[in-house]
């Protein structure tokens, strides 16, 4: 089938959306202790259920931030193994269950049915006259199925490259947060002037530091569902902020805009000449374009016609499949070897589908508060950082550069 074939083209780029478990000792691999692929590596006795009955629930465990030790077990030998014994408590499954155990009932029926109205063959090998004679056996033909099955591979490739390019998008846009909030507050550091004592100075740049996580963090709330994240959120605002800022970005009816018109005011307060200010000020630009970026993909989805009709199409023709495929088993016993066979089919080409569906909304499989927990400890340690704190002498400034580091003086 050619929708089928598209299968292992896709799944090379999704992977990666998954949890990384705890470090085992052992060097062996197994079901329960494999690095986080899927998650079912996740799954203990006590939440299974809760995981396997709250989709929404499992997505929290695919946001995974790689280790080397995590690539060394995802490239191991044995991940084939893994994969395959976790097919039928993997997440993609879990999600189509329903489907896929429709088209196998349907199979099934339809080899019973036949069976009974054309005749079928006992244990021994002996072929009996139909119970139920006068009803025709029921079928389709499989050119059908064959004309068909290139426009909904087709549909299915597109449906899946789109949904990929969805989520790629969402971890770039966090992928240039965490750049630029370094840039940022490095270039804070580096340019700030240095005739400020240093109390003064470790006071505007940590408040500098804290505005800056401040603006990814409200990012994160504004993109996740608010009973998963609202607590959290206040919680560590409240924690890290001043008192009147946390509750003025709180209570704005767009926090990150908030958060970025504080980080907007912090800057223009640092001493340092408005040449340096304006460099600092596009890394601001860039979060106002990354913001905007994510709102595009949290608030519109891939066309829902296009979705609705590829899931249509899908359902029908796994649904019929059995009748177009009964006549090519003739030569199993009772055409019986349909039914694993439409099983196994049916899970890949649902869970095509599922992928899509699953890749579509990015925000909540990506590792956003890993990000910016990472972003808050790397903006306070680059600004603890001083000229001179690496032992090597801090040169005199240039009287043609003094200008710069003091607009008082005229050039």
């Amino acid at each position: 089938m050619a929708a089928v074939a598209v299968l292992a083209c896709l799944s090379s780029g999704v992977q990666g959306f998954v949890s990384p478990a705890p470090k085992a000792a052992s060097t062996t691999t197994s079901l329960k202790d494999a690095t986080g692929w899927d998650n079912f590596c996740i799954e203990t006795e006590d939440n299974r259920s809760s995981l396997r009955t709250s989709p929404e629930l499992a997505r929290r465990f695919r946001r995974t931030v790689y280790t080397h030790d995590d690539w060394k077990k995802h490239r191991q030998q044995d991940r084939f193994v893994i994969y395959l014994g976790s097919m039928f408590s993997s997440g993609v499954f879990e999600n189509s269950k329903d489907e896929i155990l429709t088209v196998t009932g349907i199979a099934l029926f339809t080899c019973l049915y036949n069976a009974l109205v054309g005749g079928y063959t006992d244990l021994a090998g002996v072929a009996h006259s139909a119970p139920l004679p006068g009803p025709q056996v029921i079928g389709l033909p499989a050119q059908a199925f064959s004309l068909t099955g290139s426009s909904l591979g087709l549909l299915l490739t597109f449906r899946a490259n789109a949904s990929y390019k969805r989520w790629d998008e969402a971890r770039k846009n966090w992928g240039m947060n965490i750049n630029h909030t370094r840039d940022l507050v490095r270039m804070a550091n580096c340019y700030y002037d240095r005739d400020v004592d240093p109390e003064t100075r470790q006071e505007d740049l940590n408040h500098v530091a804290l505005c800056t996580w401040a603006f990814v963090r409200a990012m994160k709330r504004h993109l996740s569902p608010e009973e998963e994240d609202e607590f959290a959120f206040q919680l560590e605002l409240r924690e890290k902020l001043p008192r009147d800022q946390a509750e003025m970005i709180i209570a704005a009816a767009h926090r990150p805009n908030r958060a970025l018109q504080d980080l907007s005011f912090a800057i223009d307060q640092l001493p340092m000449h408005f040449v340096r200010k304006n460099e600092v000020h596009q890394a601001v630009t860039i979060f106002e374009d990354n913001l905007g970026s994510s709102e595009r993909l949290l608030t519109s989805p891939v066309p829902l016609f296009y979705s609705r009709h590829t899931a249509r199409f899908i359902s029908v023709w796994l649904f019929l499949m059995p009748l177009g495929l009964y006549n090519e088993f003739s030569g199993s016993w009772n055409h019986l070897a349909l039914v694993p066979t439409c099983f196994l089919i049916a899970v890949f080409m649902f869970g095509i589908e599922e992928l899509a569906t699953q890749l579509e909304e990015p925000f909540t499989i990506l590792p956003m508060q890993a990000f910016c927990d990472k972003i808050y400890n790397w903006c306070m340690e680059i600004m603890s950082w001083s000229p001179g704190d690496n032992g090597r002498q801090m040169k005199p400034i240039k009287p043609e550069h003094q200008y710069f580091h003091n607009p008082k003086v005229e050039a």
